[in-house]
């Protein structure tokens, strides 16, 4: 499987990996669908009070769907199929503390996962960046998961300067998307390190705590959400405009580290 999952049974940490780093962890359909049954699978093993979720190798965490998946589409304008919006723990009902650990790229529909952890450690060395306008795409559940950790003009810069710009691990921590910054190669190992620490505590105590955070911005997450659909079939180009803009190499060549 493209998923990988290992348990310490003696700390109650789960450590899951997108392991498709030859296609820097993008994620397919039947990956999605995996990525689902574990996060709920947890809902029914005691044993893991805690998670880390990360990508495997250091050139990427995951850049979002993988461009190959075909996803049908509704005819209607009023729907569209959003096949990440369920990869995330919350979005499965789980509410133990999953911690995000970044090393190298992670964008686009990277930041599902990362917007429905508790909080990112991440390597200096890496980078965070949203291509959809650069390809004729909206960055709509994106910029909403964004906008739940940053300041809402950082989460636009991000999102409008598509690929022209990168956001640095530096900056990222600055701004509070990430709350932890690594030495190259050690960004799953300090997660795992807190992941240990909070998995230590009373579990029930911990859950409570998680719903009670993410309760604080649960309302105004949701009604945005609601809008994505709609903005999404607004203005996105079809998909045949779509994909002349990813084969004419556009946003491939030199880009502006922040």
């Amino acid at each position: 499987m493209s998923i990988r999952v290992e348990t310490d049974k003696d700390t109650g940490v789960a450590l899951v990996t997108l392991d498709r780093p030859g296609r820097h962890n993008a994620i397919d359909l039947a990956m999605a669908k995996e990525l689902g049954r574990v996060w709920r699978g947890f809902r029914y093993d005691d044993s893991v009070r805690a998670a880390v979720v990360t990508g495997a190798g250091t050139r990427a965490f995951c850049t979002g769907i993988d461009r190959g998946a075909e996803v049908p589409q509704p005819s209607s304008p009023y729907s569209v199929d959003d096949p990440l919006i369920a990869i995330g723990p919350k979005a499965n009902d789980l509410w133990i503390p999953v911690i995000a650990a970044v090393e190298g790229m992670a964008c686009g529909g990277a930041f599902y996962l990362l917007g429905e952890s508790e909080f990112v450690v991440a390597s200096r060395e890496a980078t965070f960046f949203d291509p959809h306008t650069t390809y004729g795409m909206v960055s709509a559940y994106e910029s909403v998961y964004l906008a739940q950790r940053m300041p809402p003009g950082e989460v636009a810069r991000l999102a409008l300067m598509g690929t022209a710009e990168r956001m640095s691990a530096r900056r990222a921590y600055e701004t509070g998307l990430v709350s932890e910054l690594t030495e190259p190669g050690g960004a799953v190992a300090a997660a795992l390190r807190a992941a240990a620490v909070v998995a230590a505590y009373p579990a029930d105590a911990v859950q409570g705590t998680v719903r009670a955070v993410w309760s604080a911005t649960e309302t105004a997450r949701t009604q945005a959400l609601a809008h994505a659909p709609h903005l999404i079939a607004l203005g996105n180009l079809p998909p045949e405009r779509q994909a002349e803009l990813f084969t004419s190499g556009r946003g491939r060549g030199e880009y502006r580290l922040r």
